[in-house]
């Protein structure tokens, strides 16, 4: 069976989206944007793993394209949280790359799904 590397990437980063979460509420007590991050980071992945399972291909496209939704969200709270002060440029550069990964797959399978329709 073929990995779903979207589906794996998805799961990684949310691993790492609530490490840095769990690193970004310890050390600072930030509780808006730091929950404002996990929830949309986490929520990719989730919605990612929906679509696997979509009952139409409609169905399909309108759950990846929440996901392409939630991951470009989720990249506004990484560079917010970056000038902020709240995560290091380190740290910042490694989830960043990883999040515009996934909304680079996801992108690129909605313009398929689209094409395919």
């Amino acid at each position: 069976m073929k990995e779903n590397v979207v589906k794996s990437k998805s799961f990684a980063f949310a691993v790492s989206v609530v490490k840095t979460y769990q690193s970004i509420y310890n050390n600072s007590r930030e509780p808006i944007m730091s929950k404002q991050f996990l929830r949309s980071g986490t929520s990719v992945g989730a919605m990612i793993r929906e679509a696997e399972h979509a009952e139409t291909k409609n169905d399909f496209r309108h759950k990846m394209a929440i996901a392409q939704k939630e991951i470009n969200e989720t990249i506004y709270w990484i560079d917010l949280l970056k000038e902020t002060g709240y995560i290091p440029l380190e740290e910042h550069e490694n989830i960043s790359r990883d999040a515009i990964e996934i909304l680079k797959l996801v992108t690129s399978i909605l313009k398929t799904s689209k094409l395919n329709q």
